[in-house]
């Protein structure tokens, strides 16, 4: 399909400059889920992933790409909630290349430390008052550095994207599988989910991509309806990672293109999720990373009898904050 930010041949490439960095994490099942929805799941931890989300794949791709640049830059300025900020964090550490990291001041803590202790360097705002694109561009001019946004970007996208083809590429390796029906997502600006359709309308045609947001940010199912990126109030959500106001410029014709629905889910079904991975699958899945999996869990769609992927995208949560909320409900 042409106009698009990126085609199948991008994410082959972001999956090549990945090989031997990022981890090709595992394709996981559990019985109880599949007995809980009539279903055969297969789970994408990407909490395994290194720095503990797949942001690391879309921040590597994307600052390996400047760093083969004949003359490449002194480093990269990013604005994130926490994941894209360590995954830009590591990678820089890795490349040789200076990381600035735009962070909300509310943003978790376990985030912060984590994108200092990879050495980026950590500048605070306020989220609900300050522009955080436009914080990190008067950086980037200041300092002579390259934006990486969180989603928005050719490069990330198709490093997000390497998580799905290698789900793909290993359930249909499966004798017993074969393929996917149904590939749940979650969305929060569109950089997950705009990879992973591509990769799944390039593998697997017949395999229906779903979204899923939070309910209290529902901004990329609102842009759908309307046919045109609607923008809304920064939304009250445990899922962190999804507190977007608007898909991106770049994301959102793919996902208008590539993907079949977005349904949303609210904070409850969210903490759910987090109750069952914890207790049936010994991980540990932030709010924001149980979205896609609650909305496999949910009904919204009907899954019964289908082979459905789900991807886990992160499990970088503060252990206290975890366990409040995994708590006796």
């Amino acid at each position: 399909m042409t106009g698009l930010a990126i085609g199948i041949e991008d994410v082959r490439a972001a999956a090549a400059r990945l090989e031997g960095v990022a981890h090709r994490t595992p394709v996981l099942t559990s019985a109880t889920a599949n007995a809980m929805t009539g279903a055969r799941l297969f789970f994408k931890p990407e909490n395994l992933q290194r720095m503990g989300a797949f942001k690391f794949r879309g921040a590597y791709n994307a600052l390996a790409k400047l760093k083969a640049q004949p003359r490449p830059p002194r480093g990269v300025v990013a604005f994130s909630s926490g994941n894209h900020a360590q995954a830009v964090a590591l990678a820089g550490r890795l490349l040789g290349l200076e990381t600035v990291i735009v962070m909300p001041s509310d943003a978790p803590l376990i985030k912060r430390q984590a994108t200092e202790g990879y050495g980026g360097e950590v500048v605070a705002y306020d989220r609900y008052t300050q522009d955080r694109e436009a914080i990190g561009r008067e950086i980037a001019e200041e300092r002579g550095l390259v934006l990486i946004p969180p989603f928005d970007h050719p490069d990330v996208m198709a490093g997000q994207g390497t998580a799905a083809l290698e789900l793909l590429q290993d359930v249909m390796a499966m004798p017993e599988a074969g393929g996917l029906d149904l590939l749940f997502v979650c969305v929060g600006g569109g950089g997950l989910i705009s990879g992973s359709a591509v990769a799944a309308a390039a593998l697997q045609p017949d395999c229906r991509v779903i979204g899923v947001e939070p309910a209290a940010g529902d901004d990329v199912r609102r842009s759908l309806a309307a046919g045109e990126i609607i923008s809304i109030p920064t939304p009250q959500t445990i899922a962190d990672g999804a507190q977007t106001t608007a898909p991106g410029r770049l994301t959102f014709p793919l996902i208008r293109a590539l993907v079949d629905q977005v349904i949303t889910v609210e904070d409850a079904a969210l903490i759910e999720a987090m109750r069952f991975f914890a207790g049936r699958m010994k991980l540990v899945v932030e709010p924001t990373g149980c979205l896609a999996a609650a909305g496999a869990f949910s009904g919204a769609i009907d899954v019964h009898g289908q082979r459905i992927g789900v991807i886990l995208s992160g499990g970088n949560v503060d252990l206290g904050r975890f366990a409040q909320l995994i708590g006796p409900g």
